[in-house]
């Protein structure tokens, strides 16, 4: 396929590669696709199918009630939606309006929910009504004045917490918008424990989108299902939007369960998919995984963990026309920095594929200099997907950009054909079926529990979810419990945080520096395993 390339400047004079022709904005290209494929499905979710004209007057719909509470241009609009049809209709109706659209996990708790409105200024918040037990009271949200359950039916209600001094404003308003503008922010694990408010914009997507349409080839008769949440990097661009920028057909899944996914994949004719490896092997599980009819699934995509060999050679057998691909990314790059090229996953098991057109990718040593092919380093990623930078965060921004680069955190190499591997991941992180956990965050909750002396997380390893999470524990009495700790932190963590083991132990190892030597700890971990 062929595209034309040009080098551009943006974000404070960035250089970069872009694609010559693309949208200007995800609301240029949605318009395009409904003026196009009005009668194309757009949404199919429990058996109930949408049109994409039909998507749009559900759009215009909720536009009609931004308005209608004075949400402007540049506002951030927070969502705590989850994998439903309101979803969509909220994202793309805060984009028509030119604000900017938070996205939330509906795992969260109160504490996470609290910080992530109060950090970013949410003016307006969409929530589904099962969530309203978690919302902050109102008086800690001074600048939340718009509140709109959805229930089931994806219909927003203006909800009673809503102040009543809003006065409603005309729909006729022009509104212009910059293919640099915030599309919406995306909070993710931070290392200090606090999260971190990426900001992805119209040009970034749009680049992200364009990068999966050309290397698999999307068109307008692919079927791609949702089985990860909406609300993270991977549903939002990687499935929602990369589907509508073709104008196929988005398969929403609310909750995922292995059997349930091979019935809706096989009755659906999913054609497309991207999923964390846990989701293959708890479908490879399936007993009767054999007499599900998969024969229209082509694009098998997955990130965020190694797939097992066995994993890809079973898919393989079984599926001979489904190609895996491997993709590597982050929330930073808002999505893919690199594809796996179809048919390659067996022979190139090793490598995470290859870079991808507008990415940029510098591997570098300690002080910050290039390294030689092959060699590995840490990954410096720049192009147009690159974000410009964290919310009203200038230290992070500080820390994690130089000249234009994100800072990865990343150990890997680039060889001379141009492979890419990873040998190491950020530091401290914990990777639960797909679900980013930093050590740090949970450390953080346990020490606040008042029977604690000082702890340390790591991850456990797993056959099905790669990882889960682990706690040592130095307690002040043996009265102390792991079942009072764990309810202690899922008061203030999501669930997929909270520690399903824990060890007691007397100190933690540290080296001269007093630093904790975690690798000790794994190994303790090992041990443990073996007597548990």
């Amino acid at each position: 396929m062929s595209y034309e390339l040009t080098l551009e400047q943006h974000y404070d004079e960035r250089s970069m590669l872009c694609f010559a022709e693309r949208p200007a904005t995800i609301d240029t290209m949605f318009r395009a696709i409904v003026a196009n494929l009005p009668d194309h499905i757009a949404l199919v979710f429990n058996n109930e199918r949408t049109t994409y004209a039909e998507l749009e007057q559900h759009i215009l719909a909720v536009v009609t009630q931004l308005r209608a509470r004075n949400i402007r241009q540049g506002d951030r609009v927070a969502m705590l939606l989850g994998n439903r049809p309101a979803f969509l209709y909220a994202l793309l109706a805060i984009a028509r309006i030119g604000a900017i659209a938070v996205p939330m996990n509906i795992r969260q708790r109160r504490p996470e929910i609290l910080y992530m409105l109060q950090h970013c200024g949410a003016s307006a918040l969409f929530f589904d009504a099962e969530c309203a037990a978690e919302l902050p009271d109102c008086a800690e949200l001074p600048a939340l004045h718009s509140y709109f359950r959805a229930d089931q039916n994806s219909i927003f209600h203006l909800d009673t917490r809503s102040s009543t001094s809003i006065t409603a404003q005309g729909t006729s308003e022009a509104i212009e918008i910059a293919e640099e503008d915030v599309f919406c922010i995306l909070y993710t694990s931070g290392t200090t424990g606090k999260p971190k408010g990426a900001m992805l914009t119209n040009l970034g997507i749009v680049h992200s989108l364009l990068h999966y349409k050309y290397a698999f080839d999307l068109q307008p008769s692919d079927a791609a299902l949702l089985a990860v949440p909406a609300s993270h990097v991977t549903g939002l661009v990687s499935i929602l939007l990369a589907t509508i920028c073709v104008g196929g057909r988005n398969i929403i899944m609310e909750n995922f369960n292995a059997r349930d996914f091979l019935e809706l994949a096989a009755h659906e004719k999913m054609t497309y998919t991207l999923v964390v490896p846990a989701i293959y092997n708890l479908c490879l599980l399936q007993p009767d995984f054999d007499r599900f009819d998969l024969s229209a699934w082509r694009i098998g995509g997955f990130g965020g963990a190694p797939m097992p060999v066995a994993t890809i050679e079973r898919l393989s057998a079984a599926l001979p026309k489904l190609a895996l691909a491997n993709v590597y990314g982050a929330t930073e790059t808002t999505g893919p920095t690199t594809i796996l090229p179809l048919g390659e996953a067996l022979r190139r098991r090793d490598t995470v594929g290859k870079l991808l057109t507008c990415a940029d990718v510098r591997v570098c040593d300690e002080n910050g200099a290039q390294v030689e092919a092959g060699e590995s380093g840490e990954l410096l990623i720049a192009g147009p997907m690159v974000i410009p930078g964290y919310w009203e965060n200038p230290q992070a921004n500080a820390d994690s950009f130089i000249d234009g680069y994100w800072r990865s955190g990343d150990i890997g190499s680039i060889d001379a054909e141009g492979w890419v591997r990873i040998f190491d991941r950020k530091k401290d992180l914990i990777n639960r079926g797909g679900y980013k956990v930093y050590c740090t965050e949970v450390e953080n909750i346990l020490s606040r529990h008042e029977g604690v002396i000082e702890c340390a997380a790591v991850g456990r390893p797993d056959t099905v979810l790669g990882e889960r999470v682990h706690a040592f524990v130095v307690r002040k009495t043996e009265s102390i419990s792991p079942d009072e700790l764990r309810a202690h932190c899922a008061v203030h963590l999501s669930d997929y945080k909270v520690p399903e083991t824990i060890d007691f132990i007397d100190a933690l190892p540290r080296n001269a520096n007093g630093k904790v030597v975690k690798p000790q700890l794994r190994e303790l971990l090992v041990a443990s395993e073996l007597n548990r």
